[in-house]
């Protein structure tokens, strides 16, 4: 499979390069996000959050955090510590902004670090999530290893990524949508050219539906499901750990 970077003409790695465009559009990064989803993506999290909770998780890690959105929906869970990691120092600081503003500094922390290769011991947390974060990996099953790693006997993995529809219209319109009009707000908004033009592209190639299943799967998770939302356009993923 052809690595897709955001930046073509950089002779940098892909999680260099992801690093620096999440770097460059993290202060438009949130208006954009919920602009271009027309809200939507707030309901997909609300989703994935309702299936995490009748696990009940203690602790609770989140990588690719970002602004930590994903951190600060995981606070309906019950979860006394919530542990954000995320490789742009940028995104985190608007994080670490709305963690303070909520008030919520004594269960969310929020650090740099590298999702394949995280700084936390084996069995450490009771769930693990990524939230629109997996296709930006440089090695995809290398970092669901790390995440099956740290996850504790018995708990939970929960993935809510981009995928592809496959009806017509919705996926002639999504189309049209994803490689011309969202670049164009994208490139408006943000002055980042590449960033949004790398979105669809990386969409486009991520293994999603079946395929990841079974990524998932040969990482060593169990029980694996996916439950796509909005006519395809985005599937939250689960597996546990075996005992």
């Amino acid at each position: 499979m052809s690595v897709i970077t955001p930046y073509s003409n950089s002779v940098k790695g892909k999680k260099e390069q992801v690093a620096e465009m999440f770097n460059n559009i993290a202060p438009k990064y949130d208006f954009l996000n919920h602009f271009l989803s027309f809200g939507i993506d707030k309901g997909w999290r609300r989703t994935a959050i309702r299936l995490l909770m009748k696990y009940a998780p203690a602790t609770i890690l989140d990588v690719a955090t970002g602004t930590a959105d994903f951190a600060i929906e995981s606070l309906k869970t019950g979860a006394q510590k919530i542990v954000g990691v995320d490789i742009s120092e940028e995104m985190l600081a608007v994080g670490r902004a709305k963690v303070e503003k909520l008030g919520a500094g004594h269960r969310i922390t929020l650090q740099q670090g590298d999702s394949e290769e995280l700084n936390f011991p084996d069995q450490s947390f009771d769930a693990v999530t990524v939230a629109f974060g997996v296709r930006n990996f440089e090695n995809l099953s290398k970092g669901i290893g790390e995440l099956y790693r740290v996850l504790k006997p018995g708990g939970i993995i929960c993935v809510l990524e981009f995928s592809k529809p496959r009806n017509f219209p919705v996926k002639q319109c999504y189309g049209i949508y994803s490689f011309y009009i969202l670049p164009f707000f994208g490139r408006l908004f943000s002055k980042d050219s590449s960033a949004y033009r790398y979105l669809p592209e990386s969409v486009e190639k991520f293994p999603d539906g079946e395929e990841f299943l079974s990524i998932l799967s040969k990482s060593g998770f169990s029980h694996t499901k996916q439950y796509r939302q909005t006519f395809g356009v985005a599937t939250i993923y689960t597996g546990t750990k075996s005992s």
